[in-house]
């Protein structure tokens, strides 16, 4: 026992400090380590921003709240800039992170009073755990980039939960009992998804005549040690980083004690954690043998959720972008200039552009007193024939929407746009993965052939649309999502174009369920008109010629990506409200629209195609809210109703009209020969016979009759019902 009164410092080596590698319990790193416990210590009590002086963040926080400590990295290294101890975290978090934790929980224990015990003799109060979350400043990487020289270091990336496991209990400390002996043993139990390590003898000196104990003599005693939660999550890349034609990776996370049960399948986070790894149980057969290879996950020390206003990417905007966002906005013609920003390559339909813009910037979102939301986000279908360029509207929305998700309507099911039960492979239980709907919540979701879905996909809708929630119960998971999104569809008619000889109600083949839900309904017509074409034509020939020079290439990814800056800015910043004049002239005009449908109805005994309800006038109130929110003004005046009227009229209003009526205004010489038409062609027709239209139109022309009048006489009876069209329209059945 040399060397024990020679004077020198002896620490206590305790088991979250792993013995130095040179000999047990190197003087020189325990002093090291002693040095950087105070140095954590020190920067708990002491430290201050320079613009408060005497405030002291972390230590107010800590009395607050005794449980957890959230520390910025930037602020470690500004206390103390020669010894890094950001650096000491960044490199070897699992050996410096107990440390901290330590401090913190030592700096707690001194800035409590003392308390009366139970004998009335002051005590030192009993101070838990302090869990230590860590943030910082810097960009994720990405996920891909991951690999072996991150493993134990402080790693950071985003992504989107996809699953979530129910909490597990995690030993921090094993209770050993040797079966032989009865010795009892505490062994520490490695952080993460890591176990223990149980030693494979008993240290009992057996005493002569004593039975010596045998090998693995150790029994796990559960009740007697502690415990951790803990809960694994799966966070998959987010669908914009990832490279073309390449499925999204996920990765594993563990998070512990206090983050445990905070996130929620579907949202959006920043992780800071410890990349490590484990052996996974359930290795393939191939990997059984390999003892070196092992799963890679990450152990979550701190996390930031992205939220709804500051979706993806950075949110904070510099002093001069915010100048010059300021400055677009005060000038006179921002509405003017925004919609020429929007899909430039589309030449034509300035009101489906407006109405688009309207979409991106969205009204605001309210919550009433008594707890109902109203939702601000704007819903717009475009219904019309091939070729008038509504996929690429939703492909640019897609582009310029902070957060998008494209889906077509063909190829998604009800489950794949709400959310969907699986089962999990390792635990066998089910768990839930949102769809679309819920992936987009805080953007847009765009869908093409929206007629081409099945209805009862297009029912999961309904409530995502209007109360912008998602309930669920199947599978025994009961639970409501948010999806709180704008949805832009695309959609044909029935018989592919537009047929301006069917009334509204055939052309637009949707429920009025659904329809009602829609704030705007665009009829795009390809209207045959001479200049028109000419100037169309013109300007993709102009697209397409000026298409492979690159130099402008990166001043319209530029121009993109402003304007998505510029949408991202003002719905963060801005939620106007009507102003008095404002809603005294939109009720003026809601009225006064309601009695033209009535008049509509009363004239033509039919309702029309697409309902005008108090749903539309929420959509006119959105959309003159979304007109202000453009020029960052916090209130919607006069001329904001009046351009969303204006836009309501150009576009819902126009589709209601649409198509033809059923008493179109005949003269009475026409009225009477529609009617000898209808009667030869009751006697061309036998009751149940069928005939093709071509054919009938043939048989009646030769008769005389012109063949619009007979055109005009099938709608007619095709409305009385006496006719049914099969076959595409190609055939007409004569019904009793």
């Amino acid at each position: 026992m040399s060397g024990w009164d020679e004077g020198a410092i002896f620490y206590s080596d305790q088991a979250q400090f792993p013995r130095g590698s040179s000999g047990a319990g190197d003087p020189e790193q325990a002093a090291s380590r002693h040095t950087v416990l105070r140095k954590f210590k020190e920067f708990i009590r002491n430290f201050a921003r320079q613009s408060q002086p005497n405030v002291f963040p972390y230590r107010e926080s800590l009395v607050q709240n005794p449980r957890h400590l959230l520390i910025h990295l930037a602020d470690l290294l500004n206390y103390d800039k020669d010894q890094d101890l950001r650096d000491l975290i960044r490199k070897n978090p699992s050996d410096y992170l107990p440390l901290f934790e330590t401090a913190a929980a030592e700096v707690l224990a001194s800035l409590r009073s003392r308390v009366a015990g139970e004998t009335g003799e002051m005590e030192e109060p009993e101070t838990g755990e302090v869990q230590i979350l860590l943030t910082s400043e810097e960009d994720p990487v990405s996920m891909r980039s991951l690999g072996a020289q991150y493993i134990s270091r402080l790693v950071k990336i985003s992504g989107i939960t996809i699953a979530a496991s129910r909490t597990k209990a995690k030993a921090t400390y094993v209770t050993l009992l040797c079966k032989n002996c009865k010795n009892v043993k505490v062994v520490p139990c490695r952080p993460g998804l890591g176990g223990a390590i149980v030693p494979r003898s008993c240290d009992h000196i057996p005493q002569p005549g004593e039975e010596p104990c045998p090998l693995d003599p150790w029994i796990v005693v559960p009740d007697k040690s502690k415990y951790v939660d803990q809960q694994t999550l799966k966070l998959q890349e987010n669908p914009e980083d990832v490279p073309t034609g390449e499925l999204p990776r996920n990765m594993l996370l563990s998070v512990d004690r206090h983050l445990v049960q905070t996130i929620v399948p579907g949202t959006r986070l920043t992780i800071m954690g410890i990349y490590s790894i484990f052996q996974a149980a359930n290795s393939s057969a191939s990997h059984k043998g390999a003892v070196a290879v092992r799963q890679p996950y990450i152990r979550v020390v701190g996390i930031e959720e992205t939220h709804e206003a500051s979706t993806r990417g950075p949110a904070n905007f510099t002093p001069e972008e915010v100048e010059e966002f300021k400055k677009f906005a005060s000038d006179g013609n921002a509405y003017k200039n925004i919609c020429s920003k929007i899909a430039p390559s589309i030449f034509g339909h300035e009101n489906v552009k407006k109405a688009v813009a309207c979409l991106l910037f969205g009204g605001s979102r309210k919550i009433l007193p008594d707890g109902v939301k109203l939702r601000g986000d704007i819903n717009v279908l475009l219904l019309g024939d091939p070729s008038t360029a509504k996929s690429q509207f939703l492909k640019f929305v897609e582009k310029t929407a902070p957060v998008a998700v494209y889906t077509s309507g063909k190829g998604s099911s009800a489950a794949g746009l709400t959310a969907s039960v699986i089962r999990d492979n390792s635990s066998r239980e089910f768990y839930l993965e949102g769809g679309a709907m819920v992936l987009a919540d805080g953007g847009v979701v765009c869908i093409d052939e929206f007629d081409k879905m099945r209805a009862e996909d297009r029912v999961a809708i309904h409530e995502a649309m209007e109360q912008q929630t998602i309930s669920i119960a199947k599978a025994g998971i009961t639970t409501v999502l948010n999806s709180r999104t704008s949805v832009l569809a695309a959609a044909n008619p029935p018989s592919g174009r537009y047929d301006d000889l069917k009334t509204a109600q055939d052309n637009i083949d949707l429920q009025t369920t659904i329809l009602s839900r829609f704030d705007l309904i665009f009829i795009v017509k390809d209207i045959r008109m001479y200049s028109q074409d000419k100037s169309i034509a013109s300007h993709i020939i102009k697209v397409h010629a000026s298409a492979n020079h690159t130099t402008g290439d990166t001043r319209s990814s530029k121009e993109d990506n402003w304007l998505k800056r510029y949408i991202q800015y003002c719905r963060t910043v801005c939620r106007p409200c009507l102003s008095d004049s404002a809603a005294a002239r939109l009720k003026e005009s809601y009225v006064n629209i309601r009695q033209a449908m009535r008049r509509q109805a009363n004239e033509n005994g039919e309702s029309a195609a697409v309902p005008i309800t108090v749903r539309q006038l929420e959509a006119i109130v959105r959309l003159s809210e979304a007109l202000a929110k453009m020029t960052l003004s916090h209130v919607a005046n006069d001329n904001h109703v009046q351009e969303a009227i204006l836009l309501f009229e150009n576009a819902t209003m126009d589709a209601a009209r649409s198509g033809i009526n059923q008493h179109m205004n005949l003269t009475p010489e026409m009225a009477n020969e529609v009617k000898q038409a209808e009667t030869q062609i009751k006697r061309r027709m036998g009751i149940g016979s069928h005939i093709s239209e071509r054919r009938l139109i043939d048989d009646l022309t030769r008769m005389g009759i012109n063949e619009s009048i007979v055109r005009r006489a099938l709608v007619i009876m095709h409305q009385r019902d006496e006719v049914e069209y099969k076959r595409e329209r190609r055939v007409i059945l004569r019904k009793a």
